[in-house]
C-alpha cells in the first residue's frame, strides 16, 4: 500500500519526531528505530531523532498532556513516530482534570491529521490465532479510512450542575467529509474499486450527511462502486464476509470501534500499524494501546509499530525501503520469531524481535533457520 506522498523535498536526509508515550511505547517504539538506523546504513539514508513527550509521562514531567515544545518539533519534522498512550492512574480516575488522551487528540488538531488510514491484513502462518475461521480469513485484505478531528470525540461536552445529565455533541462539515472521502476514493480506484461508507443514516442526521456528500462525490470516481452500510450490520460483517471490503470510509468514532473489532482477524491488536496524515506532517503508529500489565518485561509485539515505521516510510517516498521492512516481518513471523502475545510458550522477547528484524534489513542473516536454536530462543539463529 502507497501512502499520499509528503510534500517535502526528496532528499533521503530526514527529520523524525519520536514520542514513546506510556507504557509499552517506548519498547514497541525503540525497535522501530532499530529498524530505521538499519534501512539508514543499507540505503545510505540520514534519520534525525528528535525525542517528545506526550501523556502520562508528559503529565508527570511537566503538568501537560502535550507540551508546546512536543507540537513544535512534529511542525518542523517530516514525520512522527508514536508508541502508545494511557495509563490505569487516570483511566480509573472519572474526576481526573487533566489525561493522557487530551495530548493526542490535541496533537491531531495542531497536526491537521484529519484522516487515520488502518490497513487489515491476516497471515496464513497465525490464522490458528484467529477466533475466526480460517476459510473465512483467507483473502482478506482491507483499508479503513477513519476521519479523525471531528464529530463527538470533538464536539461540545457538557456535565450538569447536579452531575445527572451529560452532553456529548456530534457535528460534521461538508469539508471534513469531502476532504477524507476524496482521499478513500483515491484509494479505491488504485485498489480494487470498491467503496463502502459505514454509516448510521437510519437514525443520525451526520450520517444522512456523509451519505449525501458522498454519493455525490462518487459521480466523480465512476469505475469505483460504492456501496453504504449502517455500522451495526458492518461490525458483524466484518466477522462474517471480511473479504467483502475493500475500502471503508466512515466517521471518527464508528472507526475507532470497527477498526478495533477488524484487528481480531490478524489474532493479535499487536500485529496491525496505522498511520495519520492531513495537510502536512503525518503520525504512524501501532494501533494497541499502551499495555501498562506488560511494560518494562520485554514481552510486548513490536510488529505494529515496525509496521507502522514501513508505511512512514512510504510516506516518505522510501517505497523499496518500506517492501523490504515488510519483507523482513513477514520473514519473522513465517519462521515462528514471535512474542508471547502469538506465542505464550516458544516466544521471542520484545527486543529480540527488533534485533532480528534490523539484522535481516542489514542482510546480516542469511541461509536457513536453526530449529534449535528457535527452540532455545537464543539470540543467535541462523
Amino acid at each position: 500500500m502507497r501512502l499520499l506522498p509528503c510534500d517535502n523535498d526528496n532528499s533521503m536526509n530526514k527529520k523524525i519526531t519520536v514520542i514513546k508515550g506510556d507504557g509499552i511505547g517506548p519498547e514497541v517504539t525503540n525497535q522501530s528505530l532499530k529498524v530505521l538506523n538499519a534501512v539508514a546504513q543499507r540505503f545510505d539514508h540520514s534519520f534525525e531523532f528528535e525525542e517528545c513527550l506526550i501523556g502520562a509521562v508528559a503529565i508527570e514531567s511537566t503538568g501537560n498532556p502535550l507540551p508546546d515544545e512536543t507540537i513544535e518539533s512534529c511542525l518542523r519534522s517530516d514525520a512522527v513516530l508514536f508508541g502508545a498512550i494511557g495509563h490505569p492512574k487516570y483511566d480509573n480516575d472519572p474526576t481526573a482534570k487533566v489525561r493522557p488522551e487530551q495530548g493526542l487528540l490535541k496533537l491531531r488538531k495542531s497536526l491537521q491529521l484529519y484522516a487515520n488510514i488502518r490497513p487489515i491484513a491476516v497471515y496464513q502462518s497465525l490464522y490458528h490465532l484467529s477466533p475466526i475461521k480460517s476459510k473465512i480469513l483467507d483473502g482478506v485484505d482491507f483499508i479503513i479510512f477513519r476521519e479523525l478531528t471531528g464529530g463527538i470525540y470533538f464536539g461540545k461536552k457538557e456535565l450538569s450542575e447536579d452531575k445527572n445529565t451529560a452532553l456529548d455533541e456530534c457535528t460534521y462539515s461538508v469539508h471534513e467529509i469531502e476532504r477524507i472521502a476524496k482521499m478513500a476514493f483515491e484509494f479505491a480506484k488504485n485498489r480494487r474499486n470498491k467503496l463502502t461508507l459505514v454509516d448510521k443514516a437510519n437514525v443520525l442526521e451526520t450520517s444522512r450527511l456523509w451519505r449525501r456528500v458522498v454519493k455525490e462525490m462518487a459521480g466523480q470516481y465512476l469505475n469505483v462502486t460504492v456501496d453504504y452500510m449502517f455500522v451495526d450490520n458492518a461490525a458483524m460483517q466484518i466477522i462474517l464476509n471480511p473479504k467483502q471490503f475493500d475500502v471503508i470510509l466512515t466517521e471518527n468514532m464508528f472507526g475507532d470501534i470497527i477498526s478495533d473489532e477488524a484487528s481480531v482477524l490478524s489474532g493479535s491488536l499487536g500485529l496491525l500499524p496505522s498511520a495519520s496524515v492531513g495537510t502536512g506532517t503525518a503520525l504512524f503508529e501501532p494501533i494497541h494501546g499502551s499495555y501498562p500489565q506488560a511494560a518494562g518485561k520485554d514481552i510486548a509485539n513490536p510488529i505494529g509499530s515496525i509496521l507502522s515505521t514501513a508505511m512512514m516510510l512510504e510516506f516518505l517516498q522510501m517505497y523499496d525501503e518500506a517492501s523490504i521492512v515488510r519483507g523482513a516481518v513477514n520473514w519473522a513471523l513465517q519462521n515462528r520469531f514471535v512474542t508471547k502475545d502469538i506465542d505464550p510458550v516458544n516466544f521471542y522477547f520484545t527486543s529480540t524481535i527488533g534485533d532480528l528484524i534490523a539484522d535481516i534489513i542489514s542482510n546480516k542473516i542469511t541461509g536457513e533457520v536453526n530449529q534449535q536454536n528457535i527452540e532455545l530462543r537464543k539470540s543467535t539463529i541462523i
